[in-house]
């Protein structure tokens, strides 16, 4: 039971390791439902939200399916599979909710600082991928989630969505494009930054930056947790003993999980792809573009090549990115180190680790060829979206490092997956998030789904319901199926968000 002690021989209730969204959304939620509660955050850097959550190392999207054609594959027959869309969308209208109510509670000053609305739009090119988009704008439309989407080949409506796209572009080329206007840009560093604060200052939460966790042990008899960590500032060790560890150290959360040798965390691996962006350096061409604009990725590429050119709001003002660019580091975090990779194989995971590789060539081949591309390779690239782009306009920028999860599988050996996992103990006490996309975006349906693993007592317990229908009016309902419900709570949380 995780409950707070007095005359308990632990120093903390809750330890969460990593200061990035992930952290700062569960330490936010127990502080709610459970304000006795002694939560300690440590950190290996000496700034919070430095890795994954910072505004230049995350897509910032607001993913929500809305623009992202690898959400929406086609199945062999020619039909369009909408189910993981509509199971993003309702996880990003939750999080929506849940900020929504951190704004009236006093989280934030305004919520302009971390969510802004920006329209959403897919783009392609040719007879097959045109074909493609109209069948998945029309599967969507059986969805009230996507509503006030369209659809447009027409040349001059393409003009007015994504004019810096559509400057100098044959007009002969087949080109189609959807539209949607309730998209938004998230700045997850500012968000994540504002969330620890208002922990810090307002619930009393301690936050340790350039304190490395180094390993984790459990008691047998009592069940708590001693997290052995080195205090980088003082140059000393110390260990702190709780009831409960949550890891969510990005990338390096897979080294902490098999450090806890927990039998869930077994047979886990972990392949590293690093990013770049190009980054707009001219105003003019920034100020033309009002949009997140994603492509499809060319045939055999992995997911995380989707192309995309992306108006971003960081700092209060306005970016435009393009990429991502991949590329292989065996780091597992962008301030890493060359050996996490050789240094994360293990007797447990090797096998698995094979076989993805061996059933992944298209991967491979994929990352060797961004690795081997030149600056005006990548110029070229941009000029597929933008027909008159020139190099001296843009400067290339080093994005965040992501670790794709290899997990086991019994027919395959290993699997490669591409989203998020939650790795729990079974009995309750520490659990890990390992995986990269949509992650941040619904990082508020993936810290309930890890409290119903790790705290299911509380979790059905009238004060913990209560407090969560507060914070999440739609909480235990589905969206998708009630359409009243989601324009509702909708509206809702876009007046608080400002975002109508």
């Amino acid at each position: 039971m995780l409950e707070h002690n007095q005359n308990s021989n632990v120093d903390c209730d809750v330890a969460l390791i990593g200061a990035g969204i992930m952290s700062a959304t569960l330490g936010v939620f127990l502080k709610e439902l459970q304000p006795d509660l002694k939560i300690q955050i440590f950190e290996r850097l000496d700034k919070v939200a430095a890795e994954s959550s910072d505004a230049w190392n995350n897509a910032g999207t607001g993913h929500s399916a809305l623009c992202e054609l690898n959400y929406t594959p086609e199945n062999e027959g020619g039909s369009i599979d909408i189910h993981k869309a509509i199971k993003i969308i309702e996880s990003f209208e939750v999080s929506k909710q849940f900020w929504a109510y951190l704004v009236k509670d006093g989280y934030f000053c305004s919520s302009k600082s971390f969510i802004n609305a920006i329209p959403h739009c897919s783009f392609v090119e040719g007879e097959e991928d045109v074909t493609y988009l109209k069948k998945r704008f029309e599967a969507l439309q059986n969805c009230h989630l996507f509503e006030g989407m369209q659809f447009s080949e027409d040349t001059k409506t393409l003009k007015e969505w994504m004019p810096l796209m559509m400057e100098s572009r044959e007009e002969t080329q087949k080109v189609a494009a959807t539209h949607i206007e309730i998209g938004t840009d998230v700045n997850f560093g500012e968000l994540t930054r504002s969330l620890f604060n208002h922990l810090k200052e307002s619930h009393g939460v301690e936050v340790f930056l350039s304190h490395e966790v180094k390993s984790l042990s459990q008691d047998e008899d009592d069940k708590t947790w001693t997290v052995e960590i080195k205090d980088e500032i003082n140059d000393e060790k110390k260990s702190v003993k709780t009831k409960f560890v949550f890891i969510g150290a990005g990338g390096g959360s897979l080294d902490l999980l098999d450090e806890s040798d927990i039998k869930e965390g077994e047979g886990f691996g972990g392949f590293p792809v690093s990013g770049q962006w190009l980054v707009c350096k001219n105003e003019d061409l920034i100020n033309q573009h009002h949009a997140k604009v994603y492509g499809k990725a060319k045939v055999g590429s992995p997911p995380m090549s989707v192309p995309h050119l992306d108006s971003r709001i960081i700092d209060g003002k306005q970016e435009l990115l393009f990429g991502p660019f991949a590329g292989f580091s065996t780091k597992f975090l962008k301030e890493g180190s060359y050996l996490d990779l050789p240094l994360s194989i293990t007797a447990d995971n090797i096998l698995p680790m094979i076989s993805a590789g061996l059933h992944n060539l298209d991967l491979t081949k994929y990352l060797i060829q961004q690795v081997t591309q030149s600056f005006e390779d990548k110029i070229d690239a941009l000029r597929e979206f933008v027909p008159n782009a020139q190099a001296d306009d843009w400067e290339l920028s080093i994005a965040g490092q992501r670790v794709q999860v290899i997990k086991k599988d019994e027919e395959e050996g290993g699997v490669l997956e591409f989203g998020t996992e939650i790795v729990a103990s079974a009995d309750g006490t520490i659990a890990a998030l390992l995986g990269a996309s949509p992650g941040a975006s619904t990082s508020v349906s993936i810290m309930v789904e890890l409290m119903k693993k790790c705290f299911p007592e509380q979790m059905q317990s009238e004060a913990w319901l209560s407090k969560l229908q507060e914070m999440i009016p739609s909480y235990g309902k589905h969206l998708a199926d009630d359409k009243e419900l989601a324009m509702k709570v909708r509206k809702w949380s876009h007046e608080i968000l400002e975002l109508s």
